[in-house]
């Protein structure tokens, strides 16, 4: 049941790049579904960029604080593997605070913005990409 809701994958308007909106309760067996849905993902499609939406994630969906971070590091770090970049949008004031209680650690290659708008923005910039 958990591998069902474990989080959709959507294409985005940019070439290999997909957006993977997280909502629902946080816990380890919930990110080992979206872990190895992302991995099968990036497989067969030649995803070359994956944004990770925390934007609907409140304090009451986080689940186990001292595993939160090692997870969300956990799939990263999978999908680094796998070739893919990696960005992370739409943290929360409370988000953060928990992510940072929990042992996190800030990698200096860690891709975070504010918005999903944000995070396409620069990969527009980077790819050279316009749209009229």
């Amino acid at each position: 049941m958990v591998q069902d809701i474990s989080a959709p994958i959507i294409p985005s308007i940019i070439p290999e790049t997909i957006l993977v909106p997280i909502t629902g309760k946080l816990s380890h067996d919930r990110f080992e579904a979206i872990i190895s849905s992302l991995l099968n993902a990036c497989y067969g499609n030649e995803v070359q960029t994956v944004i990770i939406d925390f934007t609907a994630i409140s304090k009451k969906e986080i689940g186990e604080t001292a595993v939160l971070g090692q997870s969300i590091d956990h799939l990263v770090n999978s999908l680094n593997l796998m070739g893919a970049e990696t960005f992370l949008v739409g943290f929360t004031p409370d988000f953060t605070q928990e992510l940072m209680r929990s042992g996190m650690r800030i990698r200096s290659d860690l891709n975070t913005f504010l918005t999903f708008r944000s995070a396409l923005q620069y990969l527009m910039k980077k790819k050279g990409i316009t749209f009229a």
